[in-house]
């Protein structure tokens, strides 16, 4: 089932070259290749796995592990300055997104094109159902997939 841990958008303080990147009660070393990944997902629109955006980082001639790529998304991912989620296949893809605060997402199966979206009844549902059950201190995720407008067109004539 797709989770995700929605997180403030707030681009980082390392493409500025910052000694260090804050986030909530934290302060991260800003390294060569914390930076890097950073201005990657900054020129990102749509979701994209560890090994896709090491693949990019390799392709621009940057000098970073697959390893340290995933430390890097984790802890992005932990101080609030990307969403993460979990793609059909179960694989944690993370995007930093223009939305600040809670949303959710539209992501196409085929392409990743990711739309976020708010959802009243979902938050007012989400709550309901928590009190309900006497559950405090709620998060929650909703991910929708399917297929967008442009892949449902290639689908239609016979090219997906």
């Amino acid at each position: 089932m797709p989770f995700g841990t929605k997180a403030d958008a707030t681009p980082s303080n390392a493409a500025s070259g910052a000694g260090t990147v804050s986030a909530p009660g934290k302060e991260q070393r800003v390294t060569k290749q914390r930076v890097a990944v950073s201005a990657a997902l900054d020129e990102l629109d749509d979701f994209v796995s560890t090994q896709e955006l090491y693949r990019i980082l390799q392709n621009k001639g940057v000098s970073v592990s697959l390893a340290t790529a995933y430390r890097i998304l984790q802890s992005l991912a932990d101080d609030g300055l990307v969403d993460v989620l979990r793609n059909g296949e179960g694989e944690a893809v993370y995007r930093r997104c223009a939305v600040t605060g809670h949303h959710h997402h539209l992501l196409c199966r085929n392409c990743g094109k990711a739309v976020e979206v708010e959802a009243p009844a979902v938050e007012t549902w989400a709550a309901r159902i928590a009190t309900e059950h006497g559950y405090t201190e709620v998060a929650h995720t909703v991910e929708i997939f399917g297929l967008c407008p442009d892949c449902t067109a290639l689908r239609a004539a016979g090219k997906l």
